[in-house]
């Protein structure tokens, strides 16, 4: 269980039980977080009464797989975003609902997947900034998200990166069932984490463009800004990233149709190379008379034209790389 409690930006009190925070609510220069991880139906609808939660936010928390969203209500927001955890090689992000009222925040953690703890290490490193209150809170908070989604983008591009210099190793014709499952891996983890990152962008430009007062405060303004610009990174680097994997099939494919047209082209080659034997010893195997039947130069002829004809063409294939 996570609480603290700042009062006129400096904190005072921390792992409290959730039951005092109506104790500390009450005084507006008293600053509350707490966090609930997988609570219970029963738990959120006590939440939602001592702060006076509007209950359409209630019901979104209790929802499953919201998209990322900003709701404004009277006497709160409601936020949900969704953090990075990755599942062995596939993303498996967490969600992550957000009260925020004039003085208290209270982060709705789906599952132990979105390690809190680094968001208030993210807290501390910024505690010059607590005297602003709850904003203070909810920059960090949306600060450390956008980051985690910066550092998988990132993550992304290094594997998209390393795809495309193992495409054209020589080894990977033994490995190509491997190198598939990978590509579809990544397309797929890609493909989930544009759904959880776009958003952000219109979830942090509400936050500055509507004039609420509950977010009325100059000073922290920049920082949202730069939080929005890590928005706009992450935006840019996940589109060129479908442009690169999208080239990446298209590469796949095609190489896979220029291998399957030399396997084509050097079956065809040789096939043509034995086509000509074959038709020399089957006229020779025919039950008519032919030159040499019966005779020992005709069978030393025949095996001389099936020898010599066979290295003319292999020979004359090679010289124009049919085989």
């Amino acid at each position: 269980m996570y609480t603290r409690l700042y009062r006129h930006g400096v904190l005072e009190k921390e792992g409290f039980p959730i039951a005092e925070v109506s104790d500390y609510v009450s005084d507006p220069d008293n600053t509350v977080w707490f966090d609930l991880c997988r609570p219970t139906p029963e738990e959120l609808g006590a939440v939602g009464e001592e702060l006076g939660l509007h209950e359409l936010a209630v019901e979104d928390v209790v929802s499953e797989r919201q998209r990322p969203k900003v709701d404004i209500y009277d006497n709160h927001l409601f936020l949900t975003v969704y953090g990075i955890h990755l599942d062995g090689d596939r993303l498996a992000p967490v969600e992550v609902d957000v009260f925020v009222t004039a003085n208290a925040l209270v982060t709705i953690r789906e599952n132990a997947g979105f390690d809190i703890a680094e968001v208030v290490k993210r807290w501390d490193a910024f505690h010059r900034l607590a005297g602003h209150g709850v904003v203070y809170l909810l920059h960090g908070l949306l600060d450390y998200v956008v980051d985690s989604h910066l550092d998988y983008v990132e993550n992304l591009d290094g594997q998209v990166d390393d795809l495309e210099e193992s495409l054209f190793e020589e080894a990977n014709r033994v490995g190509a069932r491997e190198l598939q499952r990978t590509v579809y891996t990544l397309r797929r983890n890609a493909a989930m984490f544009r759904k959880i990152a776009l958003p952000m962008r219109e979830v942090i430009g509400t936050l500055l463009r509507r004039k609420q007062d509950l977010l009325v405060d100059p000073e922290m303004t920049p920082y949202f800004y730069d939080v929005y610009d890590h928005t706009l990174r992450v935006d840019q680097w996940i589109d060129s990233l479908r442009d690169l994997m999208a080239n990446l099939r298209e590469t796949r494919l095609a190489q896979q149709g220029f291998r399957l047209n030399e396997i084509m082209k050097r079956l065809t080659g040789w096939a043509a190379v034995i086509a000509v034997p074959t038709a020399i010893t089957g006229f020779y195997g025919m039950n008519v008379p032919y030159p040499g039947e019966g005779q020992p130069w005709g069978f030393w002829f025949s095996s001389v034209l099936v020898a010599v004809s066979s290295v003319a063409l292999y020979v004359a294939f090679k010289k124009r790389d049919w085989l």
